[in-house]
């Protein structure tokens, strides 16, 4: 039987109340599937800037770290070249102090004589031939006789021969000097360098580790003493 007009209107309600639920209900799904990826696509791009700006700050802190370092190794080495100037304008110092000293010492007959004793004796041990001639100040030839005699002594106590031992008085070292020998041997070839001032020479080469240690203590960065 055909449909009358009223079931004909039920039957499309009823079509449009089901068209419209399907479509309430895609529509939801839709939704709920967008925001899912917004959530998804939202987490990468706060991992990704996150992870940028770890990246960035990681590199920025490195740079700070290294300036850093090398800010305190400049002033460290500054510093460093500076204590060390001072400690050698001291030692410049002490040394010229005993420069003077020195000429003190041969001011005085009664100081002086033993130690040019000493000197000649070295000088003529360390040549050890039989004649040899030593060179002095015109001011000590005098001097330098009477100490030679006694050197000459001690040095056939020592090396068990005697040696003639001749005062130079015609070549004369520099009178500016403070004092001390140059021995030289039978044939003037060779020379033995004894004065002062040779002697403040070599002890400020070979005594400077221990006057070092004596008056600014061990170095706290040194790790291995002889």
């Amino acid at each position: 039987m055909p449909l009358s007009e009223e079931q004909v209107k039920s039957e499309l309600s009823k079509m449009q109340a089901f068209i419209e639920k399907e479509a309430k209900e895609k529509a939801k799904e839709i939704r709920l599937k967008a925001d899912e990826e917004y959530e998804i696509e939202k987490a990468s791009i706060v991992r990704s800037e996150t992870a940028a700006i770890d990246s960035t700050y990681e590199q920025k802190l490195k740079k700070a770290s290294l300036a850093q370092q090398i800010t305190k190794s400049t002033i460290a080495n500054k510093t460093r070249l500076r204590i060390l100037a001072t400690k050698e304008e001291v030692l410049n110092e002490i040394f010229d102090e005993a420069q003077k000293e020195l000429k003190k010492i041969t001011a005085s007959k009664e100081d002086y004589k033993p130690v040019l004793v000493g000197l000649i004796e070295e000088g003529v041990l360390a040549l050890l031939e039989e004649k040899v001639t030593i060179r002095v100040r015109e001011v000590d030839v005098e001097l330098a006789k009477e100490a030679a005699k006694e050197a000459a002594k001690n040095f056939e106590d020592k090396a068990k021969f005697a040696v003639e031992i001749t005062v130079d008085e015609t070549n004369f070292l520099n009178k500016d000097i403070a004092g001390g020998i140059v021995a030289v041997n039978g044939t003037g070839k060779i020379e033995v360098n004894n004065t002062l001032e040779e002697r403040l020479k070599i002890l400020s080469q070979e005594g400077l580790p221990a006057i070092r240690l004596e008056l600014f203590g061990p170095s706290p960065t040194r790790k291995f003493f002889d």
